[in-house]
């Protein structure tokens, strides 16, 4: 693999500044890094990165890596739904690993050298992490869009109301525990739900679903 000096010097200076609170990284030559630090490191990280030239920041949000209970959207429709489970499947983090179910992730930029970095964190059991409004002022919005999806709290943020949802809705619409009465009711379309053309009765179905007919 070809190195990468530039995205290897913005890992040690990461390092540098957080120490052994800097638990893992990854790094695609000459593509990407994904960097997962400790939660208590959070806004340490942000300020470290924002320090050396990270000044854009692009998005923040949170995922949860619990395997869906109510399956998933490519798989047949036609097949009867299956009871929901909690433990269906094994929690599988992305680049760079993780220990908990929840985890932030944020995109930060350094336009004058044109790379990029992903921050991760793990989220702890209290579903609580510090607020990055001090750093960067556009974590406002995006830190309430997480509280209201995935039920995180932002200490310090001083106005986490929903941006979305009613303000008596009830549950967190991205945990991939809710459950969306839609699919329930409808199964997701996935690939194999074919509707008809408009206008073709059942013969006309039949002749154009028939391999080699011609129109």
């Amino acid at each position: 693999m070809p190195g990468d000096a530039l995205r290897e010097g913005i890992i040690d200076d990461l390092r540098s500044a957080i120490g052994e609170q800097l638990l893992d990284t990854y790094l695609l030559p000459q593509r990407d890094v994904w960097v997962r630090v400790a939660a208590d490191a959070w806004v340490a990280a942000a300020n470290a990165l924002k320090s050396v030239g990270f000044e854009y920041f692009c998005f923040l949000s949170a995922i949860d890596w619990m395997p869906s209970p109510y399956g998933k959207g490519e798989e047949d429709p036609s097949a009867p739904p299956e009871e929901p489970s909690p433990d269906k499947g094994a929690i599988k983090q992305g680049y760079t690993g993780g220990e908990t179910r929840f985890q932030m992730l944020a995109r930060l930029t350094d336009l004058r050298r044109h790379v990029s970095v992903t921050l991760k964190c793990d989220v702890p059991e209290s579903l609580s992490m510090p607020t990055w409004i001090h750093v960067y002022a556009g974590a406002n919005w995006h830190e309430r869009e997480t509280h209201e999806m995935f039920g995180i709290d932002f200490e310090g943020h001083p106005d986490l109301r929903n941006l979305y949802l009613p303000g008596e809705f009830e549950g967190y619409p991205l945990r991939k525990d809710f459950p969306l009465l839609s699919r329930m009711v409808k199964p997701w379309p996935g690939i194999v739900d074919v509707e008809p053309m408009p206008g073709l009765d059942d013969a006309d179905e039949a002749e154009a679903a028939e391999p080699g007919t011609e129109s």
